[in-house]
């Protein structure tokens, strides 16, 4: 179980931050200053630090050279974004702004910690990389691919990883495509790494997220009285990607106003902040994602024709998870692996008809679905098996090819007895009826969704379906 030490002064931000981290099997110590948490602890041996900037005595920064080597996270106001820039060009992994949110506050400290488990893997003597200790793979990290940090060894995915060893070195714009879900910011994190900015920020702002009256002076900062209640200037998260990289995900959502801003940027690497008349330098590199098809936007005016052009200098596809053959299965259980640690069990495994449903499923959610099926099967687990029906999934009996649907078939009858098998030129709805009617007096609606490897509900859905009606006797009801 990671351990995490909180180093904040105020006691209700910092005992909520303890509450929050602990419902989600994180070992948790806290500090209200630096000197406390040197006189209480052995800082080194942490795996994340999270510390507020402003402390009373020190500043968080000192936790950077006192961790030798430990990610600290910095939590700060939006008001002091410079110093949080600062701090991450002292060394701090990252930033968060407060008040926090706590699914962002829960998915940097997952972020970082998977980072570092992924770094220290990769830099392990005489160990391949992506690979543990056990030689389980590492949750995140591509077989061959470790220093890309992404999961899959299928050929769309392989004639990516060769994109970005090429792309990334590179100050060129690049633009990602793929579904939602399927893994767009790891391959700018990707990019980023592999880049001469890594050692400088990466700023990801998500265009959706941010209300369309803000977003300009989100981007592109503001000065005092620019608006009503900008009460300070600020600087925008634009101007804090300075030397790094700047990553606007669904940017087919920006407004056509910021559009043309983010455009100066592009043409003349220059900043203009809200409500100021002077412009200043900034060196970003701008990688972008989107789900939407850009140049259709364009053709329609719902997207900057010049900007697209800008964008698309290098354009990346990632595929669909569908479409990426056996990673699914591998992602699935790197997925297993984590949540596993998460809650101490070591037991835990996918049961054969679980494996069959991630396999065929269609993951309209993609990696994003996926992570969340292998979490919620993890948590209500009661046995080490996990089945298709904890995953929470209706794979339908078309999605299966032949071979997969007859091969999960019993050879035996009730009575021990060969069965009646059906012919081979059976349809699989023909196939369902036969079996159901030949099993169903002696197995349960369980016993039978689980040999046809579907769900109970695709089970019902196709007794409605086909007329089969479900018999009350001869097996114990279930309800």
């Amino acid at each position: 179980m990671p351990h995490i030490l909180i180093v904040e002064d105020e006691t209700i931000i910092r005992s909520a931050l303890r509450r929050l981290l602990e419902r989600n099997q994180y070992q948790v110590s806290e500090a209200g200053s630096v000197q406390e948490a040197q006189e209480r602890f052995s800082i080194p041996t942490f795996d994340l630090i999270v510390s507020d900037l402003r402390l009373p005595g020190a500043p968080g920064t000192e936790l950077i050279k006192l961790g030798q080597g430990t990610p600290v996270l910095i939590m700060t106001s939006y008001a002091s974004l410079r110093s949080a820039v600062d701090s991450m060009k002292m060394g701090a992994v990252d930033y968060i702004a407060k008040p926090f949110d706590h699914d962002e506050m829960l998915q940097a400290v997952a972020r970082i910690l998977r980072d570092r488990q992924s770094a220290s893997s990769a830099t392990a003597e005489q160990r391949p990389a992506g690979k543990a200790a056990n030689g389980a793979d590492k949750p995140g990290v591509d077989n061959s691919n470790g220093e890309i940090g992404i999961i899959g060894s299928c050929p769309p995915m392989q004639d990516l990883y060769s994109k970005i060893r090429k792309v990334a070195p590179t100050d060129s714009n690049v633009l990602i495509q793929g579904e939602s879900g399927t893994g767009k910011e790891l391959v700018a994190r990707a990019l980023h790494n592999l880049s001469k900015r890594a050692k400088a920020p990466m700023i990801s702002v998500n265009c959706a997220a941010i209300p369309e009256s803000l977003i300009e002076s989100e981007l592109f900062g503001h000065e005092k009285g620019a608006f009503t209640g900008a009460s300070a200037g600020r600087a925008g998260l634009v101007e804090a990607a300075d030397g790094g990289t700047l990553f606007l995900d669904e940017i087919g959502e920006l407004p056509l106003e910021a559009q043309a801003r983010l455009l100066r940027v592009l043409q003349e690497g220059e900043i203009r902040r809200v409500g100021s008349v002077q412009s200043q330098k900034v060196d970003v590199r701008l990688i972008a994602a989107t789900h939407r098809d850009l140049k259709s936007l364009a053709k329609i005016g719902q997207f900057r024709e010049d900007l697209y052009y800008r964008l698309h200098v290098i354009a990346l596809k990632l595929p669909a998870l569908r479409e990426r053959g056996a990673d699914v299965n591998e992602i699935a259980n790197a997925f297993l692996l984590r949540q596993s640690a998460r809650i101490n069990r070591t037991d835990l495994r996918f049961a054969a008809d679980a494996e069959q449903a991630i396999r065929h499923y269609s993951w309209p959610g993609n990696v994003r679905e996926l992570e969340n099926a292998v979490e919620r099967a993890v948590i209500l687990s009661e046995s080490p098996e996990i089945s298709a029906e904890l995953l929470g999934i209706d794979i339908e009996l078309s999605d299966l090819e032949d071979d997969d649907f007859i091969g999960l078939a019993p050879q035996q009858g009730a009575a021990g007895n060969t069965s009646h098998e059906p012919t081979e030129d059976l349809s699989l709805e023909d196939y369902f009826q036969h079996f159901v009617l030949e099993h169903q007096d002696h197995m349960t609606e369980t016993e039978l969704a689980r040999k046809l490897g579907v769900s109970r509900k695709c089970l019902w859905e196709r007794r409605q379906r086909l007329g089969i009606p479900r018999r009350k006797t001869g097996v114990t009801s279930e309800s």
